[in-house]
């Protein structure tokens, strides 16, 4: 008859079942990577060694680039800008009252729990190129279109991660301030906003910079800023232009992602 295990032996048995379950779960997910890699020709020596010459070709028609149009490009920056600012309040602004419906703790019913979510995911599933488009045809060129498309798109992510910050709050502040005789909304105010406003600021903090890299894709579709200038130095294969107006966009991001970073230490 086999002798029972100890108790040093269970727990190496139970540490030997989860790494091999881990294992397994690793080399399901590494099959899974391969077969689309696969699927979508990324594993296809030829076909990528052969886009190689088109792709130097490409990169010494760009060189030197050319900043002789480097004036026109300051409006269309500034609308850049202006365009992910604004996008980025219109986002936050309407993300707050959906987060706390969106969230199991402060919902006031499941219904409007469930209703809340759905609302997010079809705000997150439009991308935000498609709402530019519809909204370039709706009131026309320029920067709206492109405030309304960031803005829209982003209430879905927004929202979501404000809910979920929301959720992970501590329940001793809420409890205690329920006991003393506090209203839903006081509840809110002095318990749950407390904990989750650096969690709001970093996500909002994040969302402007993701908000100012995509402005420069809405002026593709007629959306303004310098999206639009590169665009259009596309269509005539300008191409020193366009490697030009890419470092410039580097440039931007660079700066945006500093001062982004100054702002969340600002919010610690």
């Amino acid at each position: 008859m086999p002798q029972p295990l100890s108790e040093h032996e269970q727990t190496l048995d139970r540490y030997s079942q989860g790494w091999k379950r881990r294992l397994l779960q690793l080399l399901v997910l590494l099959g899974i990577i391969l077969t689309a890699a696969w699927y979508v020709g990324l594993l296809n020596a030829g076909t990528l060694a052969e886009g190689v010459p088109a792709i130097m070709t490409l990169a010494g028609e760009s060189f030197p680039p050319d900043f002789g149009n480097a004036a026109d490009w300051f409006l269309p920056l500034v609308d850049t800008l202006a365009m992910s600012i604004a996008g980025t309040a219109v986002a936050v602004l309407f993300s707050l009252p959906l987060a706390f419906l969106a969230a199991r703790n402060t919902s006031p019913h499941p219904v409007v729990f469930q209703l809340a979510r759905v609302l997010l995911n079809a705000l997150r599933s439009v991308p935000e190129l498609i709402m530019g488009i519809i909204f370039v045809a709706a009131v026309g060129f320029g920067a709206l279109p492109g405030v309304l498309a960031l803005g829209l798109h982003s209430i879905g992510m927004v929202g979501k991660f404000f809910a979920e910050a929301i959720e992970h709050v501590d329940e001793a502040p809420v409890e205690a301030a329920r006991a003393a005789g506090a209203s839903p909304l006081q509840v809110l105010y002095h318990a749950v906003l407390p904990q989750v406003m650096p969690q709001f600021a970093d996500v909002s903090i994040y969302r402007w910079e993701y908000n100012f890299r995509a402005s420069t894709v809405m002026g593709m579709v007629g959306a303004g800023g310098i999206g639009f200038e590169l665009m259009g130095s596309l269509r005539i294969m300008q191409y020193q232009e366009v490697f030009a107006i890419l470092l410039v966009i580097l440039l931007m991001v660079t700066l945006v992602d500093a001062l982004s970073g100054r702002l969340r230490k600002a919010f610690k």
